[in-house]
């Protein structure tokens, strides 16, 4: 865990200052790695990689963008946990910037 932890502040503080798309790719690699041991936070890489999907493209294009990343993220999920997943999605989705309505 002190190696997660280390590489979570490592992200992090590669996040400032950069660009919006680089800045939440970095949040989402930081979150990745800070949570496992926290069930409850799992979905703020998922959160984040589709926040640097938004963020780096053009403003009309947003919503689809974000749109096809979440469906991405949802085409891979394994089986044996994707109600599990989809389920906590739908609960977390006020919290997450609303990015799971895919």
């Amino acid at each position: 865990m002190k190696q997660a932890h280390n590489a979570a502040f490592a992200a992090n503080a590669a996040e400032k200052g950069l660009p919006d798309a680089a800045r939440f790719a970095a949040l989402a690699a930081g979150q990745a790695v800070a949570v496992a041991h926290v069930a409850a936070h799992e979905m703020g890489a998922a959160a984040y990689a589709i926040r640097a999907v938004q963020a780096s493209v053009a403003e009309r294009e947003k919503d689809e963008a974000g749109r096809r990343e979440c469906q991405w993220q949802r085409e891979r999920l394994p089986e044996a946990i994707r109600e599990l997943v989809l389920d906590d999605q739908n609960l977390r989705n006020p919290i997450c910037w609303s990015v799971f309505n895919c």
